[in-house]
């Protein structure tokens, strides 16, 4: 290990992120810059905050390890992140918020649904939820840093989860969301070169497209009888149809995250930072190339790695990072494992940088929407200092969360909290933008089916929560209460829809909010 490299890197890296939350803290002066940014962010900047911030270490790492199970067909969500999560977010949801936000005076989500519909219930509502479910996807991205590092320099990893949640916790305390524009801004940029070192590595590696693919392809008869049997039918074929692996892929992984991500309150809050919506088309493009490049990158290389394992190891991607003793794999490690092995030292620190980047915008984010939520929205205690105290109690839930989360946890825990984000506020989060008939009653009712529909379906229904939990088994001696195909069907297929049916009727049968001034700011 060339631990001199090593450490000139880190001190660079981390060198330019203090110096961009020192220009934050000095131009963050009212509760506007803190929560808003003044309302004047530059579209490339927006853009390269919200891309940053949406993909995480949960995509390269978690999802990255997804394909490697999986294989390709996870390319059918960098589709729904580019087609949902960019252009029907930016074009269509982005400059509908930004006016109705503008007008309304918002400067957080649950406040941007709470004055639409003059309900104080609807914003305290909205940000429980978010206290209560955010550290998870937290977490989750912690998880991803915490395991690479663990890999790459040997840490131990309560070590490295802790010292990098300190971090990126200074610079959210410093610098509000300037900070964390700023840093995401330059992140991204790091984001960007080492995926696409990445690609490139990857596919000169394995002798190019062609033969990188068809080696991938060949290798069908070497899915487990196990995975067989699940529906696997190769690493560039989709799951069959119907099979457990199907619904898991497309329900879970792509609709999960890809629908999700309309209803996350720390990429919705972007919108509000900018001036106007010219400023939102212009960001577009922008969005749009840094989602393709982050995830196109990670599951192409992650499907890839079978071919890398089985040629260097003779075993598949799953296979290498099986414990010996446990016989269980975990598969956020496969991404770390293959960097650390397959690429030259000093892309293994560069990538280190890149991983770091993606973890520390996306918690940058997610911390900082936590602590607003908790001390702007519930306790209406909006102060500088409040708003920086919010974000401790943030990092310590995360953190406590990161350490005891089991292993092959990322990209489940990340698309559990974007489906329970999607059941519970995209109805209403739609509804304030497009339909003025909702009520206050539809919208609270809609949240609450959103929100308990989820807890109770992967509770008692959905496999993968429900076996974990234990509850129902517990309760009636069964791990669930229903069979194939519903064990499998991510509750987000049922939830959203009940949601939608709940806020469309109980609006229709209740009075609609009174007419008045959008930017009076009293429920």
């Amino acid at each position: 290990m060339d631990y001199s490299t090593l450490i000139i890197s880190l001190l660079l890296y981390l060198g330019v992120t203090v110096l961009l939350s020192v220009l934050a803290y000095r131009h963050t002066r009212t509760k506007s810059d803190y929560l808003l940014a003044g309302g004047r962010t530059h579209p490339v900047l927006m853009a390269l905050s919200y891309g940053s911030t949406f993909i995480s270490t949960s995509a390269i790492i978690g999802f990255g390890g997804s394909a490697a199970m999986f294989g390709m067909s996870l390319l059918w969500l960098t589709f729904c992140c580019i087609f949902v999560g960019v252009f029907i977010a930016f074009v269509i949801y982005g400059k509908r918020t930004l006016q109705v936000g503008k007008e309304l005076g918002a400067s957080t989500f649950p406040e941007f649904i709470a004055l639409r519909y003059k309900s104080e219930f609807i914003k305290k509502f909205c940000a429980l939820v978010i206290i209560a479910g955010m550290p998870l996807y937290a977490a989750a991205v912690m998880i991803g840093a915490g395991r690479f590092l663990e890999q790459l320099l040997h840490l131990d990893y309560n070590l490295a989860i802790i010292i990098f949640a300190v971090i990126t916790a200074a610079y959210v305390i410093s610098g509000g969301i300037k900070g964390v524009l700023y840093n995401d801004a330059f992140q991204a940029s790091i984001m960007f070169v080492g995926m696409i070192i990445l690609f490139c590595m990857t596919y000169s590696k394995l002798g190019g497209f062609t033969t990188a693919h068809q080696a991938l392809t060949d290798m069908s008869h070497l899915v487990p009888e196990s995975m067989v049997a699940k529906g696997h039918l190769g690493w560039t074929a989709m799951p069959a149809l119907g099979s457990e692996y199907w619904w898991v892929v497309v329900s879970t992984l792509v609709m999960g995250v890809g629908i999700g991500v309309l209803a996350q309150p720390q990429l919705v809050v972007r919108f509000l930072t900018v001036k106007g919506v010219q400023e939102i088309n212009r960001a577009v493009v922008v969005g749009g190339l840094f989602i393709l490049v982050m995830t196109g990158v990670a599951f192409s290389v992650g499907a890839l790695t079978n071919v890398y394992f089985w040629q260097t190891l003779g075993k598949i991607s799953i296979a290498a990072v099986t414990d010996m003793t446990t016989g269980i794999p975990n598969i956020d490690s496969i991404i770390p494992l293959f960097v650390s092995s397959a690429t030259p030292t000093w892309f293994g620190y560069l990538f280190m940088l890149t991983l770091l980047s993606a973890a520390m915008s996306t918690l940058s984010g997610q911390f900082h929407v936590i602590g607003t939520s908790l001390c702007h929205d519930l306790y209406n205690n909006s102060t500088l200092s409040s708003n920086r105290l919010s974000i401790l109690v943030a990092l310590a839930a995360s953190v406590y969360l990161a350490l005891k989360l089991p292993g092959s946890i990322i990209a489940v825990a990340t698309a559990i909290f974007f489906g329970v984000c999607a059941a519970t506020f995209l109805p209403a989060y739609t509804a304030a933008l497009f339909w003025p008939r909702a009520t206050k009653s539809g919208v609270i009712a809609s949240m609450v089916m959103g929100l308990s529909s989820s807890l109770l379906l992967m509770t008692f229904v959905h496999a993968k929560e429900a076996t974990a939990l234990g509850l129902s088994n517990i309760l009636f001696g069964k791990s669930t209460l229903v069979g194939i195909p519903w064990v499998y069907i991510d509750p987000i297929v049922i939830s959203l829809p009940l949601s939608a049916v709940t806020l469309i009727t109980v609006s229709l049968l209740t009075e609609k909010v009174s007419a008045v001034s959008l930017a009076e700011k009293t429920y």
